[in-house]
Formats: structure tokens, C-alpha cells, sequence
């Protein structure tokens, strides 16, 4: 997930607060970031221990190879198979973009061999966590299931 620059002291009341109030963290008994899946399964909600909210989306180049090969011996070849993860991935971030860019998100994306991922983030204040919680709440409605 997220890697994280430095610890807000602010950080450990945070975590407690958040794994207490919002249930289905994954890890909640790690201490760094918390990884929150949304209610649409391509996304991911995490909060990290500098500051930020994060949104993100992304896939797994193995399972993209995988899913492209629909299950022939054939090899895509990495240029292919990065265009190919790219657009995927820009269809499932393009209709949430405008909201999270109008709400201040910055966008952010991050691509190796091993995965392409569409980061959204922006800071928020671990002093107001009642309004952090709110915003958890909210961006838990902009990621309807998919199903």
C-alpha cells in the first residue's frame, strides 16, 4: 500500500479512534496504514500514519497477464501487457476521477512490473477526527458496489 514518509505523533489516538468507529479494516492490528476495502471491489480506502487519505485502484500485472491470456500458453509482451493493464485501469478510475479531483484530491500513478495503481490522495487533520470519520463515511458512498 502507501508508504509512508513520517509518523504524525497524532497517529497512535488516530488508529485507535478509526479501528473503534469504522469497522472492516483489513489488518487493524498493524500499526502502519490502514487499508479499508470500498463497497465497489476495485477500490481501496487507506489511511496513512502521515497525514493523508488515499483512494486507490489499481491491478496486479500476473493477474492481468492472466486475464488477457484468457487462458492460452501465449506470452504478452511487457509493452502490451503495461498498455493493456493502463487502460483497464483507466476505465476504472475515469468515472470517479472528477469527483475526487473536485474534492481535493491529487491523482497519482504508480506503475511497475509488478502493478499499476491510480492513487487519489489529500491530507487530513488527525485532530478532527469526527470530520475524518465523516470523510471516510462519504467516500464510502462514491464507491457503490459494483455488483
Amino acid at each position: 500500500m502507501s508508504d509512508s514518509l513520517e509518523s504524525s505523533s497524532l497517529w497512535p489516538q488516530a488508529r485507535a479512534y478509526l479501528v473503534n468507529e469504522i469497522p472492516g479494516w483489513l489488518d487493524a492490528e498493524v500499526t502502519e496504514a490502514l487499508t479499508l476495502p470500498l463497497p465497489n471491489e476495485d477500490w481501496l480506502l487507506e489511511i496513512t500514519p502521515d497525514g493523508k487519505l488515499v483512494c486507490m485502484a489499481g491491478y496486479d500485472m500476473e493477474d492481468m497477464k492472466s486475464m488477457l491470456s484468457d487462458g492460452t500458453p501465449e506470452d504478452l509482451g511487457t509493452d502490451e501487457l503495461a498498455k493493456q493493464a493502463k487502460f483497464y485501469l483507466q476505465q476504472t478510475v475515469s468515472k470517479h476521477r472528477p469527483k475526487l479531483m473536485s474534492q481535493g484530491f491529487i491523482e497519482r500513478i504508480e506503475m511497475n512490473e509488478s502493478y499499476v495503481a491510480a492513487h487519489y490522495e489529500r491530507p487530513v487533520d488527525f485532530e478532527k477526527l469526527p470530520d475524518l470519520q465523516q470523510q471516510i463515511k462519504t467516500c464510502l458512498t462514491w464507491f457503490p458496489s459494483s455488483v
